[in-house]
């Protein structure tokens, strides 16, 4: 393997793209040339020549200093940070920072920075350090810099330092069932487990046992169409779930369904049909329910019900709008939008907006499917809490999404989608893994 120009090792660092691991043995490899460059063009940086790596290093000095703040600033709770600030060589500088409150701070302190000042051909500019407070209260907040003119602002995270416990866990341990919640039928379920069979499970379990938790599979959405992805861990959607897991039955409006005995008699057969099965049929289990669910849907609401659906649509707001967009379309085009018609192949496009308007009902649905699945995953969590439960319902989280599903369709501005993240060899598996999901563009999520 050859050693990589200094350029391109340069050009990685600056945008945050490792040049070397150390292996499951310990010893310290380097990534090729051609990885780096890969990843590099990735992420929207041509770094195939030395020239393209000299021109893409430039740019990427004049891009950091015509910004006057950071795109964004993050802070921890009770640590002390820094932040920098250009602005014309000699200028003073003029900062305010207005917390989520309202209220405003003044005065934050300098620190040193002996850094010269960088040509811009039209002036020279300026770089001086902040210190980011503290004591800063948790929160979204807003720096604010005054120039000669006009003001500049970019916002100001605090996050936790730490995130602690439950106080209800008090000092102690807690021991738990962890369960791939797909496989957790009874005689109620429509072919699969669902959330009141998880619920069934966690009482049973703190009650009964002294459970402190449950803990379950990723509960990610799928796409609505078949083959449903067998894998909870290669979801549609990572800020969704999955309505498979409903159950029909405790949906407030199921008892207003006429001929609900023929939804019932779809639920046995579709578990005697699984019975027959050494294997849990997902497609089987959720065409049946599907049906049922669209009867469910159609049942007038009450006047609370109503404004509790209005008021979780607005929670959610448009990252709720385009997965039920994205499910409609996937229900007509396929599960994957990489193979869509190409002005339906991003949600800013027109074409999209026209879809969504001459198929309100179809979006609808989907919209309505999260509602109740949030509705129902509550009440889970509620009842393991009243059984006795510390910590309650625990899910596992999935590393990404599907390339072709409605995350990276909704989000793609913000995905590098011409790589996949994996993991190098190691012990278990020395050819290394591809786990097919496009990682994060830490470039394009800070501005």
């Amino acid at each position: 393997m050859t050693v990589s120009s200094s350029t391109l090792l340069e050009l990685a660092a600056r945008y945050g793209v490792a040049a070397e691991f150390d292996d499951w043995t310990g010893r310290r490899t380097a990534i090729a040339e051609s990885t780096l460059v890969a990843v590099l063009e990735a992420l929207g940086v041509p770094a195939g020549t030395e020239q393209e790596r000299a021109e893409a290093l430039a740019a990427h000095d004049r891009q950091y200093w015509q910004r006057s703040l950071p795109p964004i600033v993050l802070g921890r709770s009770s640590v002390a940070s820094s932040f920098w600030v250009h602005v014309t060589h000699g200028d003073p500088v003029d900062l305010t920072l207005q917390l989520e409150d309202g209220t405003e701070r003044t005065g934050l302190r300098q620190l040193e920075n002996n850094r010269p000042p960088y040509d811009l051909g039209d002036r020279l500019i300026g770089e001086a350090t902040f210190e980011l407070p503290p004591d800063l209260p948790l929160g979204y907040h807003r720096l604010r810099l005054r120039l000669a003119g006009h003001i500049v602002e970019t916002p100001v995270v605090v996050s936790p330092a730490c995130v602690g416990l439950p106080a209800r866990l008090g000092a102690r341990r807690a021991w738990g069932l962890a369960v791939q919640l797909y496989s957790v039928r009874s005689q109620n379920s429509w072919g699969t487990g669902d959330l009141t069979d998880l619920t069934d499970l966690a009482v049973w379990s703190a009650a009964e046992h002294g459970a402190g938790f449950i803990l379950v599979n990723p509960l990610h959405a799928a796409a609505p169409v078949a083959p449903m992805e067998p894998s909870p861990y290669l979801p549609t959607s990572r800020r969704f779930g999955n309505p498979l897991y409903l159950r029909v039955e405790a949906i407030t409006e199921f008892a207003a369904v006429r001929h609900r005995g023929r939804l019932r008699a779809a639920r046995t057969a579709v578990n005697k049909r699984a019975d027959r099965h050494p294997t849990i049929d997902r497609d089987a289990a959720w065409q049946a329910k599907r049906s049922a669910l669209e009867h469910v849907y159609r049942v007038e609401r009450s006047a609370g019900r109503e404004l509790a659906y209005t008021a979780y649509r607005a929670r959610q707001g448009r990252s709720l709008e385009e997965f039920a967009i994205w499910c409609a379309l996937a229900e007509r085009h396929g599960a994957d939008w990489r193979a869509w018609p190409r002005e339906l192949q991003h949600p800013a496009n027109p074409e999209v907006a026209a879809f969504a308007e001459a198929h309100p009902d179809a979006v609808d649905f989907h919209r309505w499917l999260q509602w109740v699945l949030d509705d129902q995953l509550t009440s889970a969590q509620a009842a393991a809490e009243q059984a006795g439960m510390a910590l309650g319902v625990m899910s596992d989280l999935a590393v990404g999404v599907d390339p072709g599903g409605a995350d990276a369709w909704a989000l793609q501005d913000v995905l590098a989608l011409g790589v996949t993240a994996g993991a190098p060899p190691d012990e278990f598996n020395q050819l290394g893994q591809d786990w097919s999901q496009p990682p994060w563009r830490p470039d394009r999520l800070a501005d």
